[in-house]
């Protein structure tokens, strides 16, 4: 009877998500709302706004809709996924998001600003092309030559193309132990944390697309390379902006690329913060389970990042598509979604504070779950008596 009711309650399912999810279609026209609001008050002031919204005032915009734990039935995630609707929002807004980046160029290359007006545009497009990562994760992940190549595409204007290579042979295979440079570790600053991240996800990417193509037979100095062919588009667009408004514009567009890619940081930052795989006696480590991750329900941020906030499912399924990924219960939880948690981040004494407690609660304060700053294990196990 029961199997009879789900079959039923599956066959009637309607994702009460599905049209909010276009909400993601707007966030390329943040980098315009600055520009647009200056032009009007001729107040360089004014750019700050899109940097205020995203820091200042969504994370209050979580905290108001509160959380969302639904799921749909297990029997709906396949009719789910194939639903067409959800993939065409990932690929419209490729182009969206060159736009966005092209314009933010144009717009600091035509108008003379003064420094603070310049930071504030490098943030805004910065934060801008953090999405634009977050939605080459997205494609990056799935199997369809299409958007395996609109990751690509998506990945070249802030020149971490090789997150595609990264992410998904690297961090998803050493996720959640010391071998992982993605992975933070308890009593890391996020300040400590970056100059280990983002050398050492191209290194080890670099390396993986080393041993593919060599068991091919191939040099790696070749346009097979999943790390050149982006790197490749990215030359071509900084190279044709340049051509276009001058050799001024290139400080700005690796300062925006920089702050992009340390949203990615941010991210590796906060969803694996402490947490660790257990080694096994033949010396590999446990298959990556959902407790391995911190996760966060809250319900604008996880429209805002494709649920990139479930993250426990993401590993476990990492090619399932953003709209079917479940929430579950008792696993380690963020106290907010990413907005906050990223700001909470760039200040270590409170991160430490807020987190490293929940940390504790979340492995029953066992050491040998915890992954640890070697330089900071014996201090942390001490103040709270790990055993």
């Amino acid at each position: 009877m029961q199997l009879t009711m789900t079959a039923v309650e599956a066959s009637a399912y309607r994702d009460t998500k599905r049209y909010a999810w276009l909400i993601s279609l707007i966030v390329p026209m943040l980098v315009a709302a600055g520009p647009a609001l200056y032009l009007v008050g001729h107040e360089a002031r004014l750019l700050w706004m899109p940097v205020i919204l995203i820091y200042g005032i969504l994370p209050f915009v979580d905290t108001l809709l509160g959380r969302d734990i639904g799921n749909p039935p297990a029997e709906a995630v396949e009719a789910l996924e194939e639903d067409a609707f959800y993939r065409y929002i990932t690929y419209v807004i490729v182009p969206f998001l060159w736009m966005a980046w092209i314009f933010a160029a144009w717009f600091v290359g035509a108008h003379k600003l003064p420094w603070h007006g310049v930071l504030a545009v490098v943030l805004s497009t910065g934060m801008i092309g953090g999405f634009c990562i977050n939605v080459g994760h997205e494609l990056g992940h799935k199997r369809t030559e299409l958007e395996r190549w609109l990751a690509k595409i998506i990945l070249a204007p802030t020149c971490y193309g090789h997150f595609y290579i990264e992410h998904n042979r690297g961090h998803h295979r050493d996720v959640a132990t010391p071998d992982d440079p993605a992975s933070s570790r308890m009593g890391e600053s996020i300040y400590r944390f970056l100059p280990r991240e983002m050398p050492g996800a191209f290194f080890r990417a670099w390396n993986l697309e080393k041993e593919r193509l060599a068991r091919m037979g191939k040099s790696p100095w070749t346009i097979q390379n999943d790390i050149l062919q982006p790197a490749l588009l990215t030359v071509l667009l900084y190279a044709g902006l340049v051509a276009w408004l001058g050799i001024g514009i290139l400080p700005f567009l690796l300062a925006a690329a920089f702050w992009s890619d340390f949203q990615l940081t941010s991210a590796n930052y906060v969803e694996h913060y402490g947490l660790l795989r257990k080694k096994l006696p033949n010396g590999r480590y446990e298959i990556c389970q959902p407790q391995h991750s911190w996760n966060s329900n809250h319900v604008f941020s996880n429209l805002a990042s494709f649920h990139l906030q479930r993250h426990s499912d993401h590993h476990a399924h990492p090619t399932r598509r953003y709209q079917a990924l479940r929430h579950f219960e008792n696993l380690p939880e963020l106290p907010s979604g990413y907005f906050a948690m990223f700001l909470v981040a760039y200040c270590p004494p409170l991160w430490r504070r807020i987190m490293d407690p929940r940390l504790v609660r979340a492995v029953d304060g066992d050491a040998a779950r915890i992954n640890f700053d070697p330089a900071r294990r014996a201090r942390l196990v001490r103040k709270y008596g790990l055993g």
